[in-house]
């Protein structure tokens, strides 16, 4: 008899009101991957992803398993408890939950710590028998990307335009220091064979997709192959990237070719003294405007992530960099609060300082709240300052003000700043600095 298996990509309602409106999430690959894993004679796989669906908790299922991120911890645990009240067995698994174990543990019946492309399906194994000898499943070796499979996107729901999420390498050479990925990942950098990354866009019904790589040009050689391998697919695409690697012209001409609209770039501060401070040498803001040229010249947009909060940040930050991104024409930004995730030595060191405000998770997200004590503001301030560039950044004044700069993919570009203006419009009275 098939067993009942519900796999959920949480969202908290705060954090869901944030996103919704915008027009460009791109699912979490994680689950739809981690499906493809099960072996569909043994469980009937439910899929549900917060983002847009309701959890069905009524409903019975022998075996839930939850996906765990740091702001979503506290949901992910009550959640849990719901389901283990009415008989279901729980397993988690996701950054959380490897970064801290023990505490997870408290709260479910079962861990996937770490990367779970053996362990998972080793776990589903055991649990089908009802013979499952331990409670933490654990990869130690690093694991290949070779031979992955497809992510189930046939289980998503409602999802058209935003459902092409994919993956080709796997970790970040670098090691900024507010960044959790070496603790989540083995400490190497992997590439998936490039036919088979082929195959798997080639199985994407939109036209857009996403690469959910957590440095695309980590690898400069294969990037350069596989979107040669791209181009003949004629899809539009993005992804992460170091801005520093946008000075090589042969690598920005095959990202245009093979269909790349925008770079997502973790330009982080416009501060080299803030960058300095935590790890991001990678980055040099007297070289950001000849790159972002670049890129432009390239007809690739920029979305810039940007990051308020270091330690040597003050009050004028938030119009200096409002300022130069209207200036250098950023397209768009994912503006964050600097978040001390747990294990990381941005962490550690505030937890040393007792600088950290609370251990309540649901704070630790980065967009709605401030977790900790600032170096030289208030975190009234930071808050402030952070929404204050958030509405700034998308009036219509700025918006059109960018695009004139920009000139990049004009008609993409309006929809996406849009997207974000609505995110934001009503939710907190006009602050002036």
């Amino acid at each position: 008899m098939k067993k009942k298996l519900l796999m959920i990509t949480p969202e908290n309602k705060e954090i869901n009101r944030f996103r919704k409106k915008q027009f460009n999430n791109f699912i979490q690959i994680t689950m739809p991957y981690l499906a493809a894993f099960v072996d569909e004679e043994k469980y009937l796989i439910t899929l549900v992803d917060e983002y847009n669906q309701e959890i069905p908790i009524d409903q019975d299922f022998d075996l839930v398993a939850i996906t765990v991120n740091t702001s979503n911890a506290s949901h992910c645990y009550r959640m849990s408890a719901e389901f283990r009240s009415k008989g279901a067995k729980v397993v988690f698994g996701g950054p959380h939950v490897t970064l801290l174990p023990d505490e997870a543990m408290e709260h479910c019946d079962y861990l996937i710590v770490g990367e779970a492309e053996h362990t998972w399906p080793h776990f589903l194994t055991e649990f089908y028998r009802e013979d499952c000898k331990k409670k933490l499943y654990k990869m130690n070796e690093v694991p290949s990307l070779v031979g992955l499979p497809i992510p189930r996107r046939d289980l998503i729901y409602n999802r058209f335009f935003t459902k092409g999420a994919v993956i080709a390498s796997r970790g970040c050479p670098y090691h900024c220091s507010y960044c959790n990925l070496k603790q989540i990942y083995h400490d190497a950098f992997r590439t998936r064979p490039i036919h088979e990354v082929i195959e798997d866009i080639r199985q994407i019904k939109s036209k857009y997709f996403v690469f959910w790589d957590d440095n695309f040009f980590g690898d400069i050689k294969y990037a350069k192959a596989l979107m040669k391998e791209l181009k003949v697919l004629n899809k539009r695409w993005a992804a992460q990237v170091t801005l520093e690697r946008c000075k090589d012209e042969e690598l920005l001409k095959l990202a245009k070719e093979a269909g790349c609209i925008y770079f997502f770039v973790g330009i982080e501060s416009f501060s080299n003294e803030s960058l300095e401070s935590v790890n991001k040498k990678i980055n040099n803001v007297g070289k950001y405007e000849t790159l972002i040229k670049n890129v432009h010249k390239h007809g690739i947009s920029i979305q810039a992530g940007i990051i308020f909060g270091f330690d040597t940040d003050t009050k004028d930050v938030f119009k200096k960099t409002f300022e130069a991104c209207n200036y250098l024409g950023i397209d768009g930004v994912t503006v964050s609060i600097l978040t001390p995730l747990p294990n990381t030595p941005v962490y550690e060191q505030y937890k040393k300082e007792g600088r950290l405000l609370t251990e309540d998770w649901s704070t630790y997200n980065g967009k709605t709240r401030v977790a900790f004590q600032p170096k030289q503001m208030t975190p009234e301030e930071l808050f402030e300052g952070y929404m204050w560039f958030r509405k700034e950044f998308y009036s219509w004044k700025s918006i059109i003000k960018r695009m004139r700069v920009s000139r990049t993919n004009l008609l993409h570009n309006i929809i996406v700043n849009i997207g974000y203006r609505l995110s934001i419009k009503g939710t907190f009275q006009k602050k002036k600095l």
